[in-house]
């Protein structure tokens, strides 16, 4: 196991010794300066309406270049409303331990973050270490070092036992309910890599890093097959071998974003959007594809306008109340060509899944912040709430806090904290689904992804499926997760669900079927089945009528004297046979089981030559046969009733079989 620190919420390190009984000394740690110039490329995670941020850049002053990286460790509130002038902020004690990284990522699960990467200061140059992960446990308030961490083999990925190496200005994301954080391609170099020379060129990746959370469950993992769980330091995969994902063209890349989506596969696909490397970047015609649950990569064109070129912009997702669309908003990011002539962005863009249709957000008329790169991004109560970023050297200091609502598609000057919804702050329709994305709740779908995708904004998306022809992969076989919506006016939405597949759940959503759909469904089924039963008795009844009808006519004709009359109800032989001798009437039953919507009765008629009667014009022996029984149906005098053919539709059957 590795070995493990722990640092207090007040104090400095602790190591532990082997039988964990803590020893060294206490030392008072300062609490972070929330008073700053600008801030940037930090990590951070948000966990039941707080946002944890750690790190990155910061300076005290405007121009300032040097010694701007830290390990400043501070809070905001999202459970109460504030002006972006005054967000509710507060400073966490400086961790002794952590390391002062940038564009790095800071996984979550319910109750603990997760350092992973990031790159060391080049002014001053530090020396980075050998990589340790550093886990901080929300309650208590504890740092704990996981060092030596190594990887285990595993669907799709490199042999295990392989030392966790430190990557920097990589994509992450962080998937709580199914107790795993992602960490898409990056770099390595002098500032990530003890030992690396500066002499050595810098080396892009594309391997996607999976850690899976103490406790949690993964069967893409041998060490954890048969349904264990991973230990105190949880259990790392390195993906290098996912479909398209060592192929050319599936390039290295850096200072991207990546994106949860649920449903289409069994756990959820990831996308990764923009990013590049020194000289050649991510075309956003065309997202990478990630299925969870194969750890498989796959391609998806796009439509609509697309995004220039970029690196390092921010980005949420928000779903619709009833799941038939995932919103996917990116902001900001920068244009490094050409060299040294950086050009920062400030425009919004919405990628609605499954269309996979860009659309820019109209900023016109709006107190737009000013363009950045490197900003972090969260979503709660509907808002995508933006900290930090890099302006550029021109721009003086600024406060750094900003709200954009996701469905007015505007800037606005406070943070709105809504009443209600779960601790993950799912909409009040997925509540009940652990896989439903946080922080949608109070989202709604605007007016202009509407006019894209149809429905409404409640969601009743009419575009499921992408606009691009898609061929392979979880988008051609899968579809979205979407729930049951009950609007103002008492109007059902949709009334569909899709249950969550995914590790362990320690929260308290509670997944499972939508009992009520099911219930519905097969209600309305059994009503169908027995629609199309009365349907079919009335059509026996009606021909059983007819030819009763015509029998009375015959025998009457026959009491009369008329010679030669012949019937096709009469048997064709002396031996008692039920057969025919021509084709007759066949009936076809093709239910489907239940919920069928009907029963398909299929009728085809032949001119069947009517047998001559037998010798003295009376019946073949044997009272067990269908014939006689037919005859006595008809011959007892007694016209047929529908109430008699509903009883013994059989027995009805047989008669008009004679036909």
């Amino acid at each position: 196991m590795a070995s493990i620190g722990i640092i207090g919420a007040k104090a400095g390190v602790i190591k532990a010794s082997g039988d964990g009984a803590a020893t060294g000394r206490l030392l008072k740690r300062v609490d972070t300066d929330t008073d700053v110039c600008n801030r940037w490329a930090g990590q951070s995670a948000l966990v039941n309406g707080t946002i944890y941020y750690y790190g990155g850049h910061s300076t005290t002053e405007s121009g300032q270049m040097n010694d701007t990286w830290s390990n400043d460790f501070f809070t905001i509130d999202l459970t109460e409303s504030w002006d972006i002038s005054s967000p509710t902020i507060k400073g966490l004690p400086r961790p002794s331990g952590p390391p002062a990284v940038a564009n790095g990522f800071l996984w979550h699960s319910y109750d603990s973050l997760y350092l992973y990467g990031g790159i060391v200061s080049d002014k001053p140059i530090a020396i980075p270490e050998p990589y340790t992960l550093w886990e901080y446990q929300i309650k208590p308030g504890n740092w704990i070092e996981h060092s030596n961490p190594k990887t285990s083999q595993g669907n799709n990925s490199q042999p295990g036992n392989q030392p966790v190496q430190q990557t920097g200005e990589g994509a992450g994301v962080s998937i709580p309910e199914l107790g795993r954080g992602f960490y898409f391609a990056g770099h390595l170099d002098a500032y990530t890599t003890p030992g690396w020379s500066n002499q050595t060129p810098r080396i892009y990746l594309k391997s996607l890093l999976e850690y899976t959370y103490p406790g949690q469950s993964h069967d893409g993992v041998e060490s954890l097959a048969g349904g264990k769980t991973a230990g105190s330091d949880g259990v790392w995969r390195n993906v290098t071998q996912g479909g398209i994902q060592d192929q050319n063209k599936f390039p290295s890349r850096a200072d991207g974003v990546l994106v949860h989506v649920p449903g289409f596969g069994a756990q959820g696909i990831l996308l990764s959007i923009a990013g590049g490397q020194e000289k050649s970047f991510s075309q956003m015609n065309v997202i990478d594809v990630y299925d969870i649950a194969t750890s498989t990569w796959y391609k998806q064109s796009t439509s609509g306008p697309t995004p220039k070129i970029r690196v390092n912009p921010c980005a949420v997702a928000a779903s619709a109340p009833d799941g038939s669309s995932t919103n996917i908003y990116m902001y900001g990011g920068q244009n490094l060509i050409p060299y040294g002539q950086q050009t920062q962005y400030d425009d919004m863009w919405v990628l609605t899944v499954p269309s996979f249709t860009w659309l820019e957000v109209d900023m016109e008329g709006q107190s737009v912040p000013p363009a950045r790169v490197g900003a972090s991004c969260s979503i709660w109560d509907g808002q995508m709430v933006v900290v930090g970023g890099y302006t550029g050297p021109d721009l003086s200091c600024e406060t750094g806090f900003y709200v954009f609502s996701l469905k007015d598609l505007k800037w606005q000057n406070n943070f709105n904290a809504l009443s209600g919804g779960n601790f993950q702050n799912q909409q009040s329709s997925q509540e009940k689904d652990p896989a439903g994305l946080s922080g949608s709740y109070g989202y709604e779908v605007p007016g202009a992804v509407q006019s894209v995708i149809g429905g409404n904004s409640l969601g009743g998306a009419t575009i499921t499926a992408p606009a691009q022809t898609v061929t392979e992969g979880p988008l051609a076989t899968g579809k979205a997760i979407t729930y049951t919506v009950t609007d103002s006016n008492g109007a059902i939405s949709t009334q569909t669900g899709t249950s969550f597949s995914g590790g362990n759940n320690n929260n308290n959503g509670g997944g499972g079927p939508n009992i009520g759909a099911i219930v519905a469904g097969v209600v309305a089924g059994c009503f169908a089945v027995l629609a199309a039963y009365l349907g079919f008795c009335a059509w026996v009844y009606r021909r059983q009528l007819a030819l009763y009808k015509n029998h009375v006519a015959m025998a009457q004709r026959a009491a009369a004297g008329a010679p030669h009359e012949k019937s096709s109800f009469l048997p064709s032989s002396t031996n008692g046979s039920s057969q025919p001798t021509g084709k007759g009437t066949s009936i076809t039953d093709q239910s489907s089981g239940i919920g069928a919507a009907s029963t398909r009765l299929t009728a085809t008629n032949s001119n069947d030559v009517v047998p001559p009667l037998p010798a003295g014009g009376l019946p073949p022996a044997g009272g067990n046969s269908s014939v006689n029984s037919s005859n006595d149906d008809l011959l007892v005098g007694q016209e047929p009733s529908f109430v008699g053919v509903l009883l013994n539709p059989r027995r009805s059957l047989r008669v008009i079989n004679r036909d």
